[in-house]
């Protein structure tokens, strides 16, 4: 692309950010007193390995830290008050990258700040109205990868389109045939194509519209505890129409995405732009910054895509797995790219693709494996000779070092829990640090020594810290139900201490969101409560939950999803049918999706549940996409149709079409600052409940998004959806 060309392009979507500084942090000037009951997450490690960065609320708010990695000392880096999301520290280890969420929200900003807490700034999301989340860094360090979420352009204002490359990559490809019938009826809805992740887009259609969920997030959950994923587009789905208009006809948003000096020397670089997409994340740059690897497309048909950052046309596009947005890294030489991928496959493996000088792909190889588990996460050593991978078998993680470069068998590493959550990692030796969450324990951050076993950092909670003393945290156990049509499902089934073997008890369905996400076996503070009060909880995986291979996310698309609806149903009746439950003392809860799927439980089985909490959930399809951010509409018309085209659908997949049926007490909880799914959707239900007499209530907190991240907010939530099942359970 001209020179010229380019300015205009920039100038016609926005101005480039531009880092704005800020006062120095705290450094290592101040470190408060920590609460005893905390979590640490998301590490990254600095070039040597000895230092960590952190995410962690012992101040009751996630914030910036850093730490030794084999020591006690360490520091709160940035005391602000606005929760800290992502966090990556730069290969020069001159700089630490962090995403944050001004006022709980969910549009973030990406700031930098030296390791000793001088030369803070803003580097992407500083505009009003905009958003930006991080990228990688380059090798050398000298800039990091931005994208920025843009309102659409002011009417009139054109985007000045450049000629597309020709596509010399393959195409990810359709659905499999015969996949609508593999467990039920379901429809693919929503037009084709995406956008070109090019300057423009324009260009060739990459593949189908499909699916995408509202909940982010590895192993926690997002209403009680850290936040493991990425809230914000890149949570979301691309571009409805192919980067043509918006849902509702006009300009579509726009994401782009820049490389970036912190220091502010260098003028950003352009590497890629999409409009009406909700997913574009740059994850590596090659060595020698010829080739980029970026990941886009809705959840379910996510594509790795290798720009040539010359003239930012397309090398190659190949499908890729959901969940950890890290998908794989180039070669020293640029002439391989390792990738966490599901091409034509139902689990995520490693491949290995082969590049040529354009990038353009021209071999392809499975480079590791397991049948029925996926790959979920990669990380590898700087060298590029090793990687270490963690798979998902049934919920539980599994981790193992490979080498890249000979024939050695994988390297099993031992886990002192039962999730892993992050990898990265750490100094020239080969060390690894992990993010490590189980039923017993906080959220922690571990430091694996090359060829040794892994070590709790001191500054993690201690496992006999993870609750206060005399009620210890319950080992969940595995269940696999049958829905009526005869689809296998999941999930894990918490029993409270104290009651007799044999004995039913009160039991509470609880719904993750997504519906992409997948149950898995960690401490949750809130089940915690739930059980302290002598409920039972179950947890399942119905149809659309990963973890469970392609089908089986496949399985809730379109009609679908009145399938998933049942499954909910049908997980009751396993717990009461083996025992376990108390038909007469049931209760139904979750958030996002899982706050929908609480909704339509509750008018689709009335008779089923005696009260229900629904967490920012949507009650009306067609106000959610009416209030809902761009991005995330535009990612939702592929997992529940198109709101204008498929309004009738729409409708009756809606709980508040059949508010009529609602007959039992209903919780609804939302964050003030929610723009993922607004707080109108609990408002609406709440009133509609009272106007046909039942109890009714809505719990808003304050300075919170989609995500609940603040202490003292988690503990009122869970205390007050305690409280409600109690009393509506007559405990």
């Amino acid at each position: 692309m001209a020179a010229d060309a380019r300015d205009r392009l920039i100038g016609a979507m926005s101005a480039a950010p531009v880092p704005v500084p800020l006062a120095d942090a705290a450094g290592t000037r101040d470190t408060p007193r920590p609460l005893v009951a905390h979590g640490c997450w998301y590490p990254s490690a600095d070039p040597t390995g000895e230092w960590v960065a952190f995410i962690c609320d012992r101040t009751g708010v996630p914030q910036l830290w850093t730490g030794l990695a084999d020591g006690s000392e360490i520091h709160l880096l940035d005391a602000d008050p606005d929760p800290v999301t992502e966090v990556s520290w730069s290969p020069d280890g001159r700089w630490i990258a962090y995403t944050v969420a001004p006022g709980g929200g969910e549009h973030t900003r990406v700031l930098c700040v030296r390791p000793d807490g001088t030369g803070r700034r803003i580097v992407a999301g500083a505009d009003a109205g905009s958003s930006a989340y991080l990228g990688c860094w380059t090798r050398d360090g000298s800039a990091v990868a931005v994208t920025v979420a843009e309102p659409p352009p002011p009417t009139g204002l054109t985007v000045l389109p450049e000629p597309s490359a020709p596509d010399h990559g393959t195409a990810f490809g359709d659905l499999p045939t015969g996949w609508a019938e593999r467990d039920g009826p379901a429809t693919l809805l929503g037009g084709t194509g995406h956008g070109q992740v090019g300057p423009d887009g324009s260009g060739p259609d990459h593949g189908t519209g499909a699916p995408a969920g509202h909940g982010t997030g590895v192993a926690g959950r997002a209403t009680d505890g850290p936040v493991h994923g990425t809230a914000g587009p890149d949570g979301e789905g691309p571009g409805l129409d192919g980067g043509g208009s918006g849902l509702d006809g006009g300009a579509p948003d726009r994401l782009t995405a820049y490389l970036v000096d912190p220091s502010g020397l260098g003028s950003p670089v352009l590497v890629a732009a999409e409009s009406g997409a909700a997913t574009l994340r740059v994850c590596d740059v090659s060595q020698d910054g010829r080739l980029a690897l970026v990941r886009r497309g809705p959840r379910g048909r996510r594509e790795a895509v290798v720009v040539r950052t010359a003239d930012l046309s397309t090398g190659s596009v190949l499908r890729v797995g959901d969940g950890d947005p890290w998908i794989g890294r180039f070669s020293q030489d640029g002439r391989t790219l390792w990738l966490r991928s599901d091409h034509e496959r139902q689990f995520a493996a490693l491949l290995a693709a082969t590049l040529d000088e354009d990038g353009g792909r021209v071999g392809l190889s499975v480079v590791a494996e397991r049948e029925g588990s996926d790959l979920e996460l990669l990380a590898f050593a700087e060298d590029g000779r090793t990687a270490a991978l963690a798979w998902n078998v049934r919920g539980a993680s599994e981790l193992e070092t490979l080498s890249l470069s000979t024939a050695a068998r994988p390297r099993r590493v031992p886990l002192p829990h039962e999730v892993v959550t992050r990898i990265t990692r750490a100094g020239p030796a080969g060390g690894t640090v992990l993010a490590l969450s189980g039923s017993q324990r906080r959220p922690g951050v571990w430091w694996a020594p090359p060829g040794g076993l892994s070590a709790r950092t001191p500054w993690s909670s201690r496992d006999e810290d993870a609750v206060p003393p005399g009620r210890p945290p319950v080992r969940p156990v595995p269940l696999r139900p049958t829905a009526r049509d005869g689809v296998r499902l999941g999930g894990w089934y918490y029993r409270a201490a104290g009651r007799d073997a044999g004995r039913p008890g009160p039991c509470v369905i609880h719904l993750h969101g997504g519906p992409e996400e997948q149950e898995r076996p960690v401490f949750d503070p809130l089940y915690h409560e739930l059980l302290g009060r002598g409920l039972d909880v179950f947890a399942p995986d119905v149809r659309g939950s990963s973890g469970w291979g392609r089908s089986f996310v496949d399985a809730d698309l379109g009609t679908g999803r009145f399938a998933a609806i049942d499954d909910v149903a049908d997980c009751a009746a396993h717990v009461v049918l083996d025992g376990l439950a108390d038909p007469t003392r049931l209760a139904v809860m979750g958030r996002s999706y899982g706050g929908y799927l609480t909704m339509a439980s509750l008018v689709w089985h009335p008779e089923l549940f005696r009260t229900g909490v629904a967490v920012c959930g949507m009650s009306d399809l067609s106000t959610f996409f009416a209030g809902t951010e761009p991005w995330i509409a535009e990612s939702a018309a592929h997992k529940y149709g198109h709101p204008v085209r498929d309004r009738e659908l729409l409708r009756s997949l809606s709980p508040m079409s059949r508010v009529d049926a609602l007959r039992v007490p209903l919780l609804a909880v939302h964050g003030e600052h929610d723009t993922n799914v607004p707080p109108g959707e609990s408002e609406q239900m709440v009133r509609a409940a009272r106007e046909r007499g039942l109890p009714a209530e809505m719990l808003t907190l304050r300075d919170e998004g989609h995500e609940f991240r603040r202490a003292d907010n988690r503990r009122l939530f869970r205390r007050t959806a305690a409280d409600w099942m109690q009393r509506h359970l007559g405990l």
